[in-house]
């Protein structure tokens, strides 16, 4: 499992020109799934992120986590984030996980990260086209691969 975390002022998502979803202050989590992902992946993921320290302090040093600051969650599942770029131009997505697969991982994760948080964690629509719109504070985006945890 791959998330791209970044620290917002707010975020959204729209669909069909209609909002779907938004929050405040907190972060935007991009969501990549392989086949292969388990739910100790999810476990060691949704504890991480709740628990990073990247918002700031009163003496401005990022030291204080999501729920240090009552942040909110919103998470897009995004399968381009799996794809392949190192042969040719186009890329190959062979390591996202099919919609079988990923579908129940994804919900998984986004009630364990709402358990972790203890609030509703905010999402996109699972396969739709979105529009994500986000105020990235800092900037601050973390990349954290659940299968290289260093």
């Amino acid at each position: 499992m791959k998330v791209v975390i970044q620290r917002v002022t707010r975020a959204s998502v729209t669909i069909e020109q209609q909002l779907f979803s938004s929050i405040g202050k907190g972060m935007l989590i991009l969501v990549g799934i392989q086949s292969d992902d388990t739910d100790d992946d999810i476990n060691w993921l949704t504890s991480k992120i709740v628990n990073l320290r990247i918002f700031d302090d009163e003496n401005g040093v990022m030291n204080k986590s999501v729920l240090d600051t009552n942040g909110e969650i919103l998470t897009v599942s995004q399968f381009t984030l799996m794809a392949r770029t190192k042969k040719g131009n186009r890329p190959s997505y062979i390591d996202a996980a099919p919609p079988a697969i990923s579908v129940p991982l994804y919900e998984k994760f986004v009630t364990t990260l709402s358990q972790e948080l203890h609030k509703e964690v905010q999402t996109g629509q699972f396969g739709a086209d979105m529009k994500v719109e986000l105020i990235n504070d800092g900037p601050v985006t973390i990349i954290i691969d659940s299968k290289n945890r260093q």
